[in-house]
């Protein structure tokens, strides 16, 4: 019969452990580039649909569209437009579980990671235009289109995760957000069942410099601490 030893069982373990952590973490990011992908092409059509609208023939009725002959006004609104659509399904769906507090930060870090991103694609067209000259049409949209908007999407995505979507907790839920398992937002300890045996309000032990206990009048002492008397 094989017996398995102590330090053995510990190292499966902890394999385990980390295994298990590893395929949640790339689960997670498979589920956020999804999302993240169906939020852009729905900020794409918005973007594309909404241009077209303003400044063609596609305008509904009779009248010429409001902002014919004025293509690149069109573009800044219907931009502007997407970017709008683009963060609210982020903030809310792709990455709900990061979102900030404060919504006018994050959507302003957010418009500057797009920004950024379309530099990337003006970029890669001008690498390719300008300096490599293959300024045939083909090539303007596989370098701006393609290579261009493939990096910027990648770039975002990236960016959205380190830098924009950035306050998701790793606490247990039954911490909450301002607490962890070993302290509160003033850097008191916790004494799990403080309350329930006569401690300090909420569990939490004063502790006074010098490293002191200091225990309400009439409640048990806490394993390893002296008695002031003794």
């Amino acid at each position: 019969m094989t017996t398995t030893s102590p330090a053995d069982a510990r190292r499966r373990r902890g394999e385990a452990g980390l295994l298990g952590r590893l395929r949640s973490a790339v689960d997670l990011v498979y589920r956020e580039a999804i999302k993240f992908g169906a939020v852009g092409a729905v900020a794409f059509v918005t973007d594309v649909g909404l241009f077209n609208l303003l400044c063609t023939p596609l305008w509904p009725g009779n009248d010429p569209a409001p902002l014919t002959g004025h293509q690149k006004l069109a573009k800044v609104v219907s931009a502007s437009v997407a970017t709008l659509v683009a963060w609210l399904g982020n903030r809310y769906w792709t990455f709900r579980h990061r979102r900030q507090a404060a919504p006018h930060r994050e959507l302003a870090q957010f418009a500057f990671m797009n920004v950024v991103g379309m530099l990337i694609a003006v970029g890669c067209l001008a690498v390719s235009h300008d300096l490599l000259h293959l300024t045939s049409t083909l090539a303007d949209n596989l370098s701006g289109n393609v290579v261009g908007i493939g990096l910027g999407t990648l770039f975002r995505f990236w960016a959205y995760r380190r830098f924009v979507f950035t306050a998701g907790s790793l606490l247990p839920a039954s911490a909450g957000p301002d607490r962890s398992p070993l302290g509160d937002e003033s850097g008191d300890a916790l004494d799990p069942v403080g309350a329930e045996r006569g401690g300090a309000p909420g569990g939490v032990l004063d502790i006074e410099a010098g490293g002191e206990v200091q225990i309400p009048a009439g409640a048990d002492r806490p394993l390893g601490v002296a008695h002031p008397d003794r």
